[in-house]
């Protein structure tokens, strides 16, 4: 009986705790919004994150979106011969790359680049007082560190998926033009038969959720982050997996708001 006891506490004090964390992160975000929408804004700081994000993150995202579209045509053309469906697979890649695929992958890959980068550089200048210096040279630092990495991660993933969808699906047109047989002309025209705007922009949507998540454990994690070097590489380490974990939470819930009826 008491080490049931005893196992029911530390499950609720490790809920109460999660609770916790989660509020914390919830005003922090809100917190780094609204200096987004109060004078001044730091526009450089803004640009370099925009182009850290975005443009340096070009290649591995190119890298990951390309191969997926192959892979995946592959792999369904396997599935789908052994019921003579063949004519399927333009449709399923398009769709999975738009839909899933393409926002998802690219939100992983910026995660660990990205958002392991964010937190510890801000975390290292959390252990170094750089933090608490800016304070004195009345500068805010949710303004100047955590508000135009917000914004930027928001605008940089959805152009990142843009990037990606296309390389998915031209993936997907390499291996079964030039391995599968296709006709060019018939995949081109069943890939934009069956692709919607709607798919599309749920995409687009999943991805701004993405950047936005990203760049707020990055920055929570490395604004938080205590103990010196040690503390620092546990932000690190923590941010890229609750990113990663809430960018699967949330691919859901997004898709249940634009696909459920």
């Amino acid at each position: 009986m008491n080490l049931l006891l005893g196992w029911l506490g530390a499950l609720g004090a490790s809920v109460i705790a999660a609770c916790r964390t989660a509020g914390r992160l919830a005003l922090f975000g809100l917190s780094g919004v609204s200096h987004l929408l109060r004078p001044p804004f730091y526009g450089r700081v803004f640009l370099r994150a925009l182009l850290d994000i975005g443009y340096f993150s070009l290649p591995v995202v190119a890298l990951t979106a390309i191969f997926t579209g192959m892979v995946l045509a592959l792999q369904s053309f396997t599935g789908f011969a052994r019921f003579s469906a063949e004519g399927a697979i333009a449709s399923l890649v398009v769709l999975s790359v738009t839909r899933e695929l393409g926002p998802v992958l690219a939100g992983l890959m910026v995660a660990g680049r990205v958002g392991a980068a964010m937190a510890a550089e801000i975390g290292t200048m959390r252990v170094s007082d750089q933090i608490d210096a800016l304070g004195t040279l009345a500068t805010d630092p949710m303004k100047y560190l955590v508000a135009p990495r917000l914004l930027a991660g928001t605008i940089a993933l959805p152009l990142l998926v843009v990037v990606a969808d296309i390389l998915g699906v031209f993936g997907g047109f390499i291996i079964a033009t030039l391995k599968l047989g296709f006709n060019p002309a018939n995949y081109l025209s069943s890939t934009i038969a069956f692709v919607q705007t709607m798919d599309v922009l749920s995409g687009l949507a999943k991805a701004a959720v993405f950047g936005f998540l990203i760049a707020l454990l990055g920055c929570y994690n490395g604004y938080h982050s205590r103990g010196g070097a040690q503390g620092v590489g546990a932000a690190t380490t923590a941010a890229v997996v609750t990113a990663s974990v809430l960018i699967l939470a949330f691919d859901y819930v997004v898709t249940e708001m634009f696909f459920t009826r």
